[in-house]
């Protein structure tokens, strides 16, 4: 069953019908493999591992039947691997965010939890806070000790905020993508939200053209005069709205931003974008300024 009738828009469809990975009784030496593969996907953020990174030791527990699968999860959690990926480079509230994401397949409820996990940081440790999302009720009653955790804030089930559903596309931004490679880096991506206790429209990780790159500043200031010219939005004959995703600021060091957007006449709009070329900037999306 599709997840939603726009999950090929979305980037879901690899979702919609997947079984949850299992290491099922009298299981095989490929079945442990297929186990493997799905936790470094999951748990690592959909990110390449190397030959040189692979966390070997624990995967001959695991073949060997020496840990379960929810051992093997908390295990890789609390590795050097994980932590270089998503712990060290982050803000807390972003690695907070991926936890909920990698371990438990959703995205936060509320605020509160962000508290919560911020505390029980702060006062036992990284370790102490990876067990608390592994030894949850919530976990076991999903994943039980054999399941690889999957994405469940995709899908309406019991005890599930409708507000986690597109959260969780903050989150998600496509099958390819991996969580150390998106344009908004180490910054946390629900703060706002979840401290105002609203829930942003779903945006689409790829494809349309609805500027899928592209991600408003949290200032929101989007100029109102072309080109920070004298002519007021709205009264040009042909203004265009360009939405920028990576583009560097100029001058040494180069500093990049994760998003902005112009206001420019048509008559410009060639100029502009050879600007936004040499600055390295990735175009999002160009669209009349109506």
């Amino acid at each position: 069953m599709a997840i939603t009738t726009a999950a090929s828009r979305l980037g879901t469809s690899a979702f919609s019908n997947a079984t949850p990975v299992e290491l099922r009784p009298s299981w095989t030496t490929d079945d442990a493999k297929a186990v493997i593969r799905t936790v470094y996907r999951q748990v690592v953020g959909n990110e390449y591992i190397m030959s040189s990174e692979r966390l070997t030791s624990l995967e001959s527990l695991l073949s060997q039947g020496c840990i379960s699968v929810r051992e093997f999860v908390r295990a890789v959690a609390k590795s050097e691997l994980y932590k270089s990926k998503y712990f060290y480079n982050n803000f807390q509230t972003r690695t907070i965010e991926l936890n909920f994401k990698h371990l438990l397949g959703r995205a936060p409820y509320d605020e509160s939890e962000i508290i919560e996990h911020l505390d029980i940081y702060e006062n036992e440790g990284y370790d102490a806070d990876i067990d608390s999302y592994i030894n949850s009720v919530e976990y076991q009653e999903n994943f039980g000790e054999n399941i690889v955790p999957y994405y469940r804030g995709f899908n309406t089930q019991t005890g599930q905020k409708t507000s986690a559903f597109p959260r969780m596309f903050r989150l998600y931004r496509g099958y390819a993508n991996s969580d150390s490679s998106q344009l908004g880096g180490g910054i946390p991506r629900l703060v706002v939200e979840l401290g105002q206790n609203t829930s942003a429209a779903v945006v689409a990780p790829s494809g349309g053209g609805n500027g899928w790159a592209y991600q408003a500043s949290k200032q929101g200031n989007v100029p109102n005069k072309a080109l920070g010219g004298t002519t007021p939005y709205g009264q040009a004959s042909r203004v265009y709205r360009i939405e920028v995703s990576g583009m560097s600021k100029p001058g040494y060091p180069s500093i990049r931003r994760s998003s902005r957007a112009f206001l420019v006449p048509y008559e410009e709009l060639n100029n502009k974008l050879q600007q936004i070329n040499r600055l390295g900037g990735k175009i999002a999306s160009i669209t009349p300024a109506s």
